[in-house]
């Protein structure tokens, strides 16, 4: 963040970026426009070129520019998931692959430009003219509509409908997933506030159908970034049912829901009521997107490779057989990209469950991991990431590199968390439970790699698979079931709301975003020391200053050993030759879901 607003970090964060992207990771402009020259050479915007999908492609030519650039409409979008939604209520989800696909049915005030390389992470307005006038030191921030915004339904959309949207996405019983922002920033939020029970809040004021004000209890210069957030989807009061509404969803973008099949597929058809005129973001290429659901990880794979599929939506990279296939193969590898990902792959340890409330028992579990096993279970080097040290990967502004925990090999490593074991009264060891999601072939190995580390020291660890949909919500999230079921490690992963490092730590080590209805991505840190750090960093206006209050805070959570860090990720993105427009945008790490087309026989 910057005093002068919104873009600036952004565009930061993005420099920096380009400058970390060398080698085999990225490809450089002007090699990207050479590999595209068999084709049309207009690289400008999403949706720019000849119309008729582009020219030769290359290995991590998605990551820098647009390829098989093209504007023509038509087809089906094929997509598939290898498990399912935390839900498609855009006042409930928390995936970055939700978030990313939300926009093809929903609009938000804001959200991020669609290119490619620094530009994709822009903050552009959506529902709104333009983006938020602050006033009152950025406590008060006010919004315009554009003119002829209609849902589905040939409804008119108001400030009414975005206010109302967002009071119910507080509503953190009915809706446990999503971030806590507007719960936490937004003044005189009664605690356990809902809009069923207490009414409409003061804080958002709707003076006119086109007119949204928000007011804080404290500054807060980037509150453009909370425009982004699903949450300030339009949804009309009078067809809320609740915690029901994610099977029938009220579409404000270019695409409706069809033939919804709970937990099995559902299609997406055009929207006739979306107006091109008033969405300079959305191209709305294909006719039809059908999603299927629970499909096998390694059925996803091998259906990309043959063309069989078009897009796997949770874009977290290719399974080790696949990976092995496209890495072998200079045809299958230039149709791929290493993107580097604002995301961590770790494991929470839970201080709930004893005997993990011992300090020197979570730092024995962070010498005693294998950090090379648990690399190489996620994908090694170049598809899983670099070996983290702490939280924050060095993609976001203000990250610093330490390391809490080195050791000089593996054999190093159990040595010093045998003797921190032996300290704590456990030399030989205990037993707990390490939960994971079912659907995530990754995330069980990684597990997998932790439980032969922690065996070297004594700690038994039992594996225990959940589904993805209810992980946060229900299990790994929900407190009090992770403490009564003895999840003392949790797999977990995080990508950033947006490149900063509130983006970031805010809702990741924040111990008051920590609830009993589940939902929270914080399971396990719970350090009065960092929520008064985070305090500071809110409050801080000046950015250099601010930045080192996030590295500082970064440090702490890892002085606690309230995680093991494991790894800063990178994901081996594929993209069939069926797909148009295909590029990686910085503001999801992904590949932009609004601009893909399919090509056309």
């Amino acid at each position: 963040m910057t005093d002068d607003a919104k873009v600036a970090p952004v565009e930061e964060f993005l420099m920096r970026r380009r400058t970390m992207l060398s080698g085999a990771f990225a490809l450089s402009s002007a090699a990207f426009l050479a590999a595209c020259s068999g084709g049309s050479s207009d690289t400008g915007g999403a949706g720019s070129g000849s119309g008729g999908g582009g020219g030769a492609t290359a290995f991590n030519g998605a990551t820098t520019g647009i390829v098989n650039p093209s504007t023509a409409k038509g087809g089906t979008l094929r997509v598939a998931n290898e498990g399912d939604w935390d839900s498609l209520d855009p006042g409930n989800t928390y995936y970055a692959y939700a978030w990313n696909f939300a926009r093809l049915y929903t609009r938000t005030l804001t959200t991020f430009k669609p290119a490619p390389g620094a530009e994709g992470g822009t903050l552009v307005p959506d529902l709104a003219t333009d983006l938020g006038k602050p006033s009152d030191d950025s406590k008060t921030w006010t919004y315009t509509l554009r003119d002829g915004l209609k849902f589905d339904d040939g409804t008119p959309i108001t400030s009414a409908d975005v206010k109302y949207g967002i009071e119910r996405s507080m509503d953190k019983t009915t809706f446990p997933n999503g971030p806590t922002y507007f719960n936490d920033f937004l003044l005189d939020v009664p605690d356990g506030y809902s809009p069923y029970k207490d009414g409409d809040l003061k804080s958002i004021e709707t003076p006119d159908d086109k007119t949204i004000v928000f007011k804080l209890n404290k500054t807060f210069s980037s509150f453009d970034y909370f425009g982004t957030i699903p949450a300030t989807a339009p949804v009309p009061k009078a067809k809320d049912t609740k915690a029901k509404y994610k099977t029938a969803v009220v579409s404000s973008g270019p695409y409706k829901f069809a033939d919804y099949q709970d937990g099995k597929s559902f299609k997406l058809v055009r929207n006739d009521q979306w107006d091109a005129s008033t969405d300079s973001v959305r191209k709305a290429l294909p006719d039809e997107i059908d999603v299927a659901l629970n499909v096998n990880a390694d059925d996803i794979d091998q259906r990309l490779l043959s063309g069989d599929l078009d897009l796997a939506v949770t874009g977290i990279g290719l399974g080790t057989a696949a990976r092995a296939q496209v890495l072998a193969d200079p045809d299958k590898k230039k149709n791929s990209d290493a993107a580097l990902a604002n995301r961590t792959w770790f494991v929470s340890i839970n201080s709930e469950v004893k005997p993990f409330d011992d300090i020197n028992v979570r730092k024995a579990v962070n010498f005693a991991i294998d950090r090379t096993a648990f690399q190489t279970a996620w994908g090694g080097e170049i598809a899983g990431g670099d070996i983290a040290t702490g939280l924050m990967p060095p993609s976001i502004p203000g990250e610093v590199k330490f390391d809490d925990y080195p050791v000089s090999s593996a054999d190093d490593g159990i040595t010093k968390a045998k003797a921190l074991l032996a300290q704590a009264g456990f030399a030989n060891g205990f037993e707990t439970n390490y939960s994971y999601r079912n659907e995530r072939p990754a995330e069980k190995a990684a597990a997998e790699a932790v439980q032969q580390s922690l065996a070297k020291v004594g700690i038994k660890v039992t594996l225990k698979g959940f589904p993805q949909a209810d992980y946060f919500p229900l299990y790994a999230g929900k407190p009090s079931y992770a403490k009564d079921n003895g999840l003392g490690l949790l797999a977990n992963g995080w990508a950033s709301d947006w490149p900063d490092g509130f983006g970031f730590l805010s809702q990741l080590v924040d111990s008051r975003v920590i609830r009993e209805t589940g939902g929270a991505s914080n399971f396990s840190v719970r350090d009065p020391e960092v929520d008064k750090l985070i305090d500071q960093a809110v409050a801080e206006t000046d950015n250099a200053a601010r930045e080192k209050l996030w590295a500082e805070i970064d440090k702490k959570v890892m002085d606690g050993a309230w995680v093991y860090p494991g790894v800063w990720a990178k994901g081996l993105l594929y993209r069939p030759e069926t797909l148009t427009n295909v590029y990686v945008t910085s503001g999801f790490a992904e590949y932009d879901y609004i601009s893909l087309g399919v090509k056309q026989s």
